[in-house]
């Protein structure tokens, strides 16, 4: 199987190292050779977070180059935006609605992009675009949006249910299991 890519973006402190392990460890389970890259802006102070998912029968870096992203998992839209040029013809963003202001519109120096959605789809490419943080409060809590996102993407993977479970119950602490598994059919079933 040619290598297929998956980055994961969004800011600090929103819970995409959690979604890439989940996705690591899915993959690793189901027999692929696996390689993620974790990539830290500012993350502790709200600016960007970028993770890179590749996986095939042999990998050999773990960097996603322009173009080649097969996958954009966005936990803020104009993440996904700004991220754009790393996604190949072709390819698929699944994106959460949630904007967050970054620093230039929290000091007035910005306007945040109005119409993100529709200006990704005009260039081509393929949009999921879903309300996580609404899914993810009715799981429970507001931090599962990124298990709502790896709900969501499960549309496009062709993997069973029960493997993406499986690979929650290894790495998701006990007490928030079931709350997770909730939030992860919410956005499988968006």
């Amino acid at each position: 199987m040619e290598t297929k890519n998956v980055m994961i973006v969004g800011v600090g402190g929103q819970g995409s190292l959690l979604a890439s392990k989940l996705l690591g460890r899915l993959l690793l389970d189901a027999g692929y050779d696996v390689k993620v890259s974790e990539v830290h802006g500012m993350s502790q102070r709200g600016g960007s977070v970028v993770t890179y998912v590749r996986y095939g029968d042999k990998v050999y870096s773990p960097v996603i180059d322009e173009g080649q992203a097969d996958y954009i998992v966005s936990f803020e839209l104009l993440e996904a935006a700004r991220w754009l040029s790393y996604l190949k013809e072709g390819g698929q963003i699944v994106t959460n609605i949630q904007q967050i202001d970054p620093m230039p519109v929290i000091t007035g120096a910005a306007q945040y992009p109005e119409n993100l959605v529709e200006k990704m789809q005009a260039t081509g490419a393929k949009v999921d675009a879903i309300d996580c943080v609404k899914l993810a409060q009715e799981a429970g809590s507001v931090k599962a949006v990124n298990i709502v996102l790896m709900g969501r993407l499960s549309h496009y993977f062709d993997m069973p249910e029960e493997a993406w479970i499986k690979a929650m119950e290894a790495i998701v602490p006990a007490k928030f299991l079931e709350m997770n598994k909730k939030a992860f059919e919410l956005g499988k079933n968006a």
